[in-house]
């Protein structure tokens, strides 16, 4: 999801998806689910997940992401990736890797801007990690100048059904060790999140089950710790109030940092969230640029949650890697140069190209909007610099 359009979620009648047909069927068969689970099945189930099936991404699909709006935004985290691979000390070989690449966009107009750096594009080996088939396939087009030196990874970025860390990394083990740099735009946000809610003082496991012939949720007195690890700290209350954590960010900060063991690592993320942990459901789903609830049609419908930089950085730090930001993408994009780089386009574009290209840059980068809705956070391993354009003052 990008933009998140205004008004209230759209009530809607559940649809009997083949995806809700076989939750539905487990849960009878065993118990209700944790929320972690339902949003990973509907993500990522291999036969029927909404990551697996559906496009998503256009103006004729579900969502629309930055690099789609603007070619700034992607040109940009080319320079950023240029810059840093310079501060590794511009390493004749390194791997260059997008999580959830989307239709090629981002990446394709990152390597047409990091060619200005002499060398960068040689050395670079990509990686694209993608389990749709039809996204996959658009971004080989997109991408057809530099299929020498590209690899597709279908497995599942994150969590799924199993537990085993190892389980959550074949991608990463199949890439030779070395240098490592990591673009993920929208992509913090599909990691699957449980939800606890206070009631008379105590905090509740929050989960799915069957009611009739629809999903609903429930409040569980108890909890497997296992599936939804520890309750929050923050005390329970007022009565109703939502808690999340996101229980596979430890499994994917140990991923980072058992990469980061081969040889440098520096990663950015950008997603929608916020910094400091609060009570808020943000679980949502997203069909054709309306809110729709999670329930609504497992499969077919995207399902997000805000992300909590905040752990999330906790989690980076705890197993060694240094953490830059949160900032806002706003504040990103800026430091970086888009209004320069968008005035050089309209020099150069057609007179009906010009409103296009100023309006998609000031759409990425408005602080009332997309700017200061989305975080941009950057990773990296002992040894690598700070990296532009994020300060050492406060972080």
């Amino acid at each position: 999801m990008s933009e998140l359009s205004e008004g209230p979620e759209t009530v809607a009648p559940q649809i009997n998806t083949p995806l809700a047909q076989k939750i539905k069927a487990l849960i009878r068969q065993q118990q209700p689910w944790s929320i972690s689970s339902y949003m990973a099945a509907c993500l990522n189930d291999p036969e029927h997940g909404y990551y697996r099936s559906q496009a998503a991404i256009g103006a004729g699909a579900d969502f629309t992401t930055a690099p789609e709006i603007s070619q700034v935004f992607g040109e940009l985290v080319g320079i950023w990736a240029a810059i840093t691979w310079r501060a590794m000390g511009a390493p004749p070989a390194f791997d260059l890797v997008e999580l959830g690449p989307g239709r090629g966009t981002l990446m394709q107009d990152a390597l047409r801007a990091g060619s200005v750096v002499p060398g960068f594009v040689a050395a670079a080996r990509i990686h694209l990690i993608e389990q749709n088939p039809t996204l996959a396939a658009q971004q080989k087009l997109a991408l057809a100048a530099y299929a020498g030196c590209t690899d597709w990874h279908e497995e599942c970025c994150v969590l799924t059904y199993v537990s085993e860390a190892d389980e959550q990394t074949r991608w990463i083990k199949s890439i030779a060790p070395g240098p490592t740099i990591i673009i993920a735009n929208e992509f913090l946000d599909t990691m699957p999140v449980n939800q606890w809610i206070a009631r008379n003082g105590k905090w509740h496991s929050r989960g799915i089950e069957v009611d009739g012939d629809n999903l609903s949720f429930i409040e569980l007195d108890t909890w497997d710790r296992n599936s939804v690890g520890d309750p929050p700290l923050a005390p329970p209350q007022p009565d109703g109030a939502i808690w999340q954590s996101t229980e596979a960010a430890w499994q994917y900060a140990s991923m980072l940092s058992r990469r980061a063991a081969t040889g440098p690592l520096a990663a950015l993320f950008f997603d929608y969230g916020f910094e400091n942990a609060a009570a808020g459901d943000t679980l949502q789903a997203m069909s054709e640029h309306r809110y729709i609830s999670p329930l609504r049609a497992p499969g077919l419908d995207d399902l997000t949650a805000h992300v909590d930089f905040g752990d999330m950085a906790q989690h980076f730090r705890s197993v060694g890697l240094l953490v830059d930001g949160p900032i806002t993408q706003t504040e990103f994009l800026l430091k970086m140069g888009l209004v320069e780089r968008a005035q050089a386009l309209m020099r150069e574009a057609r007179a009906d190209q010009v409103n296009a290209i100023e309006t998609g840059a000031r759409r990425i980068a408005d602080p009332d909007g997309m700017g200061g809705l989305f975080k941009v956070m950057a990773v990296r391993s002992p040894g690598v610099p700070v990296l532009p354009p994020f300060s050492r003052e406060g972080h």
